[in-house]
Protein backbone atom coordinates (compact mmCIF):
# COMPACT_ATOMS: atom_id res chain seq x y z
CA UNK A 1 0.00 0.00 0.00
CA UNK A 2 1.35 3.43 -0.95
CA UNK A 3 1.05 6.12 1.75
CA UNK A 4 1.92 9.72 0.96
CA UNK A 5 2.39 12.94 2.93
CA UNK A 6 -0.09 15.85 2.48
CA UNK A 7 2.30 17.44 -0.04
CA UNK A 8 2.26 14.30 -2.18
CA UNK A 9 5.73 13.10 -1.19
CA UNK A 10 5.96 9.34 -0.81
CA UNK A 11 6.19 8.02 2.75
CA UNK A 12 9.04 5.54 3.24
CA UNK A 13 9.11 3.83 6.67
CA UNK A 14 12.48 4.20 8.38
CA UNK A 15 12.63 0.51 9.18
CA UNK A 16 11.85 -0.57 5.63
CA UNK A 17 14.83 -2.62 4.36
CA UNK A 18 15.59 -5.18 1.65
CA UNK A 19 14.57 -8.74 2.47
CA UNK A 20 18.17 -9.95 2.73
CA UNK A 21 18.97 -7.27 5.33
CA UNK A 22 15.86 -8.19 7.34
CA UNK A 23 17.08 -11.78 7.53
CA UNK A 24 20.45 -10.62 8.86
CA UNK A 25 18.86 -8.41 11.53
CA UNK A 26 16.62 -11.25 12.67
CA UNK A 27 19.62 -12.77 14.45
CA UNK A 28 19.84 -9.81 16.81
CA UNK A 29 20.09 -10.91 20.41
CA UNK A 30 17.39 -9.53 22.69
CA UNK A 31 17.23 -10.07 26.43
CA UNK A 32 14.77 -12.68 27.65
CA UNK A 33 12.73 -10.05 29.48
CA UNK A 34 12.30 -7.90 26.39
CA UNK A 35 11.87 -10.69 23.83
CA UNK A 36 12.25 -8.33 20.90
CA UNK A 37 9.40 -5.99 21.80
CA UNK A 38 9.56 -2.41 20.63
CA UNK A 39 9.34 0.55 22.98
CA UNK A 40 5.85 1.21 21.65
CA UNK A 41 4.77 -2.34 22.57
CA UNK A 42 6.13 -1.93 26.07
CA UNK A 43 4.46 1.45 26.58
CA UNK A 44 1.14 0.20 25.26
CA UNK A 45 1.23 -2.65 27.78
CA UNK A 46 2.25 -0.24 30.55
CA UNK A 47 -0.59 2.16 29.71
CA UNK A 48 -3.09 -0.71 29.66
CA UNK A 49 -1.86 -1.67 33.12
CA UNK A 50 -2.30 1.91 34.37
CA UNK A 51 -5.82 2.03 32.90
CA UNK A 52 -6.90 -1.27 34.47
CA UNK A 53 -5.71 -0.15 37.91
CA UNK A 54 -7.21 3.33 37.55
CA UNK A 55 -3.87 5.13 37.77
CA UNK A 56 -4.16 7.10 34.52
CA UNK A 57 -5.87 7.27 31.13
CA UNK A 58 -3.16 7.39 28.48
CA UNK A 59 -3.48 6.25 24.88
CA UNK A 60 -1.46 6.05 21.70
CA UNK A 61 -2.61 8.72 19.28
CA UNK A 62 -4.05 7.41 16.01
CA UNK A 63 -2.32 8.62 12.84
CA UNK A 64 -4.79 10.57 10.65
CA UNK A 65 -4.81 8.89 7.23
CA UNK A 66 -7.00 9.66 4.21
CA UNK A 67 -7.65 6.71 1.91
CA UNK A 68 -7.77 7.69 -1.76
CA UNK A 69 -7.63 4.40 -3.69
CA UNK A 70 -9.08 1.02 -2.82
CA UNK A 71 -9.22 -2.11 -4.95
CA UNK A 72 -11.67 -4.95 -4.50
CA UNK A 73 -10.14 -8.25 -5.66
CA UNK A 74 -13.32 -9.95 -4.47
CA UNK A 75 -16.68 -8.96 -3.02
CA UNK A 76 -15.60 -9.86 0.49
CA UNK A 77 -12.18 -8.20 0.41
CA UNK A 78 -10.86 -4.67 0.04
CA UNK A 79 -7.20 -3.69 -0.45
CA UNK A 80 -6.01 -0.14 0.24
CA UNK A 81 -3.62 0.85 -2.55
CA UNK A 82 -2.98 4.52 -1.81
CA UNK A 83 -3.40 6.80 1.21
CA UNK A 84 -2.15 10.13 2.54
CA UNK A 85 -1.34 11.44 5.98
CA UNK A 86 -3.96 14.15 6.55
CA UNK A 87 -1.63 16.25 8.70
CA UNK A 88 1.76 15.92 10.42
CA UNK A 89 1.53 13.86 13.60
CA UNK A 90 2.25 15.57 16.91
CA UNK A 91 3.47 13.20 19.63
CA UNK A 92 2.91 9.51 20.29
CA UNK A 93 0.90 9.50 23.52
CA UNK A 94 -1.40 11.74 25.53
CA UNK A 95 -3.85 11.46 28.37
CA UNK A 96 -4.72 12.46 31.91
CA UNK A 97 -2.93 11.56 35.13
CA UNK A 98 -3.56 12.92 38.61
CA UNK A 99 -5.63 15.81 37.24
CA UNK A 100 -2.85 16.75 34.83
CA UNK A 101 -2.71 16.58 31.03
CA UNK A 102 0.34 14.69 29.85
CA UNK A 103 1.78 14.42 26.36
CA UNK A 104 4.93 12.58 25.31
CA UNK A 105 6.99 11.19 22.47
CA UNK A 106 8.60 7.73 22.55
CA UNK A 107 11.83 7.17 20.62
CA UNK A 108 14.35 4.38 20.18
CA UNK A 109 17.92 4.53 18.94
CA UNK A 110 20.52 1.84 18.33
CA UNK A 111 23.27 4.39 18.97
CA UNK A 112 25.13 3.54 22.19
CA UNK A 113 26.52 6.97 23.04
CA UNK A 114 24.04 9.60 21.81
CA UNK A 115 20.50 10.30 20.67
CA UNK A 116 20.26 11.80 17.13
CA UNK A 117 18.00 14.86 17.06
CA UNK A 118 16.94 14.00 13.51
CA UNK A 119 14.57 11.54 15.18
CA UNK A 120 12.44 14.51 16.32
CA UNK A 121 10.58 16.96 14.08
CA UNK A 122 10.18 20.69 14.61
CA UNK A 123 6.38 20.54 14.73
CA UNK A 124 6.66 18.04 17.60
CA UNK A 125 8.89 20.44 19.52
CA UNK A 126 6.39 23.24 18.91
CA UNK A 127 3.52 21.03 20.06
CA UNK A 128 5.23 20.05 23.32
CA UNK A 129 6.17 23.69 23.96
CA UNK A 130 2.48 24.62 23.69
CA UNK A 131 1.55 21.83 26.11
CA UNK A 132 4.02 23.14 28.68
CA UNK A 133 2.84 26.70 28.11
CA UNK A 134 -0.66 25.63 29.17
CA UNK A 135 0.67 23.92 32.30
CA UNK A 136 0.60 20.38 30.89
CA UNK A 137 3.41 17.86 31.30
CA UNK A 138 5.44 17.11 28.17
CA UNK A 139 8.41 14.78 28.00
CA UNK A 140 10.21 12.12 25.98
CA UNK A 141 10.83 8.49 26.79
CA UNK A 142 14.02 7.38 25.04
CA UNK A 143 15.28 3.83 24.73
CA UNK A 144 18.87 3.01 23.84
CA UNK A 145 18.07 -0.41 22.41
CA UNK A 146 21.67 -1.59 21.95
CA UNK A 147 22.40 -1.23 25.66
CA UNK A 148 18.79 -1.72 26.86
CA UNK A 149 18.58 1.53 28.85
CA UNK A 150 15.50 3.75 29.18
CA UNK A 151 15.22 7.41 30.14
CA UNK A 152 12.42 9.89 30.73
CA UNK A 153 13.52 13.41 29.77
CA UNK A 154 11.37 16.48 30.59
CA UNK A 155 10.64 18.66 27.58
CA UNK A 156 12.17 21.74 29.19
CA UNK A 157 15.55 19.98 29.34
CA UNK A 158 15.23 18.49 25.87
CA UNK A 159 14.29 21.87 24.39
CA UNK A 160 17.73 23.18 25.36
CA UNK A 161 19.43 20.55 23.19
CA UNK A 162 17.06 21.28 20.31
CA UNK A 163 17.77 25.02 20.49
CA UNK A 164 21.49 24.29 20.66
CA UNK A 165 21.24 22.39 17.38
CA UNK A 166 19.16 25.15 15.78
CA UNK A 167 21.89 27.61 16.76
CA UNK A 168 24.51 25.58 14.92
CA UNK A 169 25.54 23.23 17.73
CA UNK A 170 25.77 19.46 17.79
CA UNK A 171 22.98 17.45 16.16
CA UNK A 172 22.64 14.90 18.91
CA UNK A 173 22.30 14.61 22.67
CA UNK A 174 25.03 12.61 24.36
CA UNK A 175 24.15 9.75 26.64
CA UNK A 176 25.92 11.61 29.45
CA UNK A 177 23.68 14.67 28.90
CA UNK A 178 20.59 12.47 29.01
CA UNK A 179 21.83 10.84 32.21
CA UNK A 180 22.29 14.29 33.75
CA UNK A 181 18.97 15.85 32.68
CA UNK A 182 16.68 12.83 32.63
CA UNK A 183 15.74 9.97 34.91
CA UNK A 184 16.67 6.40 34.10
CA UNK A 185 13.76 3.97 34.05
CA UNK A 186 14.47 0.43 35.16
CA UNK A 187 12.34 -2.10 33.23
CA UNK A 188 10.16 -4.35 35.35
CA UNK A 189 7.46 -6.93 34.92
CA UNK A 190 4.17 -5.22 35.82
CA UNK A 191 4.27 -2.61 34.46
CA UNK A 192 7.18 -2.94 32.08
CA UNK A 193 8.10 0.79 31.91
CA UNK A 194 6.80 2.37 35.12
CA UNK A 195 7.17 6.06 34.29
CA UNK A 196 4.25 7.64 36.20
CA UNK A 197 5.96 7.78 39.62
CA UNK A 198 8.67 10.03 38.15
CA UNK A 199 6.32 12.69 36.78
CA UNK A 200 5.99 14.38 40.17
CA UNK A 201 9.64 15.41 39.84
CA UNK A 202 8.82 17.41 36.70
CA UNK A 203 6.09 19.57 38.26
Amino acid sequence: MAINYPNGKKFIPQKEQPVDQKKKKKKKDFSFSNRGKTLEDELNETNDYYLQLGHAVIHKKPVPVQIVRVEYPSRSAAVIKEAYFRSPSTTDYNGVWNGKYIDFEAKETENKTSFPLKNIHEHQIQHMAQVVKHDGLAFLIIRFSSIDRYFIVPFEAFEFFWNRMMSGGRKSVTLTEIEETGIELKPGAFPRIDYLPHLNKFQ
